[in-house]
């Protein structure tokens, strides 16, 4: 520790002293957090909807009433033939169409079954299959509730319907299946990974740009203590960062934490280990500071768009699976969303856990090595 309090001293010193930069480490992570809690989001809202409306009945405007009401789909426009409303789709300006028969009515009032058209834009795949989704099910309620009618003014009870499985769903941890509940904890690993790696990105390079690398070589220091130095300062500023992205998430987006904050806090420890000493690792790669900026950015991709942050990894090929299983923010989301969200207990994440564990010495230990190869 003789050896390490120093460059704990000196990081420290250097921190407080850039207070532009000091300043940029707390503000980026809530603006990161507010942008990306309202901007990364699953749910499909307020689909842009062109209808041709061929009926013009009470049962037509029932219909289209229907699909407003969900709160999914908006009527952009009303159109006069199906050419403009392929026009309507064509040009981007709405995402679905229906086109509703000339007899609608009639033959809904007679109690039969009348076909609906529902043309949707598959340009977008994410907006496509949750909206046809959203269009199937109002097509059911809107058929049961028509269906029900029908039998009352004849006299007729829902009783002598044919029986049909009825499905009662329990949804778990988020009732409501509000998209925030599952990315606002996402992200409070994704700020972490993208904000530690950047900090200690140039920690080595920057001694090597300011001539500084010459006086650390003849010092009596370690590579694995000069590593340790350079990390602790930046892990209690990650710390204080992880308190601030919870109040956000909490505070902001009114996401409960439900499970043990004392443990939460304990394994973003871990995780920031893996993520400062990357960082580490990076800054030992790279000569300049502006290539070591590129390489963290060429290790945020794949955390992005491989760890299970938006996409399932299930979903995934299994090249891409194998790939997740090195990217240590792929465990940190299961900690963190199972405690978050699930409140769920030490013993149901042993696995990542022992992942973090052996990320972090494997990464502080390249990172040494790679740092005496260069006093070499």
């Amino acid at each position: 520790m003789n050896r390490i309090l120093p460059i704990i001293r000196k990081e420290f010193i250097h921190i407080l002293r850039d207070r532009r930069a000091l300043m940029i480490a707390f503000l980026t992570p809530v603006i990161q957090m507010v942008i990306l809690g309202y901007a990364a989001t699953t749910d499909v809202r307020n689909v842009p909807l062109a209808v041709l409306d061929q009926d013009r009945t009470r049962q037509s405007r029932a219909l289209i009433d229907a699909f407003v009401q969900s709160g999914q789909f908006t009527v952009y426009r009303y159109v006069m033939s199906e050419r403009d409303l392929a026009a309507q789709i064509d040009s981007g300006q709405a995402r679905a169409g229906l086109i509703i028969p000339p007899d609608y009515g009639r033959t809904v009032t007679a109690g039969r079954d009348v076909g609906v058209v529902f043309v949707l834009d598959g340009s977008d795949p994410s907006v496509a299959s949750n909206a046809l989704s959203s269009a199937r099910l109002i097509g059911v309620a809107l058929a049961t509730r028509v269906r029900e009618e029908t039998l009352a003014r004849r006299g007729a009870t829902t009783t002598l319907m044919p029986g049909v499985p009825q499905v009662r769903e329990r949804v778990w941890y988020n009732p409501d299946m509000d998209s925030a509940v599952f990315m606002v904890p996402g992200l409070i690993g994704l700020v972490l990974q993208f904000q530690a790696t950047l900090l200690t990105a140039s920690a080595v390079v920057r001694e090597r740009e300011r001539g500084t690398i010459e006086q650390l070589i003849v010092t009596p220091i370690r590579p694995y203590e000069l590593m340790l130095g350079k990390i602790l300062p930046y892990a209690v500023i990650e710390l204080l960062v992880v308190g601030e992205v919870l109040l956000v998430g909490t505070l902001w987006f009114g996401v409960p934490i439900r499970g043990s904050l004392i443990l939460l806090v304990a394994i973003a420890c871990l995780f920031l280990v893996s993520t400062l000493a990357l960082g580490l690792l990076i800054s030992t790669i790279a000569h300049t500071q502006f290539e070591a900026f590129q390489l963290s950015f060429l290790t945020l991709l794949p955390s992005v768009f491989i760890s299970g942050f938006i996409y399932p990894i299930d979903a995934m090929p299994a090249a891409l699976q194998l790939i997740s299983k090195i990217i240590p923010l792929t465990y940190f989301l299961v900690v963190v969303r199972g405690i978050i969200i699930k409140g769920v207990g030490i013993e149901a994440l042993l696995p990542q856990i022992a992942a973090l564990t052996i990320f972090g010495a494997a990464l502080l230990t390249i990172a040494s090595l790679r740092f005496r190869k260069r006093l070499d």
